[in-house]
């Protein structure tokens, strides 16, 4: 029994650990397919994809819905209309932790700046349309005083805050692929796929490039 519990209790902190490291994050060339990852963006994606990759199953594209959802290395790939893109997913890890104190999370990711407007419940939107100002909203409200995390096309983290109207304006010195993320805890209970949780853990993020 010992042994058994004990191999329980490390599959809950290795679940812990993948969930409080990794990001879902969206990435898109122009009008080309969108392409969405799990993994750790400020490191150098390992050949054939992270290895928690396989737990990224079916995340929800907001409409306009994807014509199918291929997998490839590392990545999986989506045919969309022209625009920015917008995807979540509850159920990439299992909740993890105590019978009663179980923890869960949600990924929330868009990819793009053209649009202002949110369609996520937790979002970093640029403030205006093709614009270098974002703004963190959580229901459509804006979140002041929350950490933002910046990285850069070279892999350089900044962390930032956003101010009282919930807005960053991220230092932007070279061309290339940014990504801004954010995270918030709810000490509430929550109902996720593979069942309830009392903490849940939500990431957001948003990815743009700079021509």
């Amino acid at each position: 029994m010992k042994t058994t519990w004990m191999g329980a209790a490390m599959l809950a902190l290795m679940a812990a650990g993948a969930a409080d490291a990794h990001e879902v994050w969206v990435e898109r060339d122009g009008t080309g397919p969108a392409r969405i990852y799990l993994g750790e963006p400020a490191e150098p994606m390992p050949a054939g994809g992270d290895p928690e990759f396989a737990n990224l199953k079916t995340p929800r594209i907001v409409a306009p819905a994807a014509t199918a959802l291929v997998r490839k290395a590392g990545f999986l790939e989506a045919q969309l209309p022209a625009g920015d893109v917008h995807v979540w997913d509850d159920d990439v890890f299992a909740p993890w932790g105590d019978p009663g104190k179980r923890e869960g999370i949600i990924y929330y990711a868009r990819a793009g700046r053209a649009d202002p407007r949110t369609k996520l419940p937790f979002e970093i939107a640029p403030a205006t349309a093709n614009g270098t100002r974002f703004v963190l909203t959580r229901e459509g409200k804006p979140v002041a005083g929350a950490k933002v995390t910046l990285i850069s096309p070279s892999r350089v983290s900044t962390e930032l805050v956003t101010d009282a109207a919930g807005a960053i304006t991220p230092p932007l010195v070279e061309k290339g692929r940014y990504l801004l993320s954010a995270a918030a805890k709810d000490m509430t209970e929550h109902s996720l796929p593979r069942g309830p949780v009392t903490t849940l853990h939500r990431i957001t993020t948003t990815s743009f490039t700079l021509p």
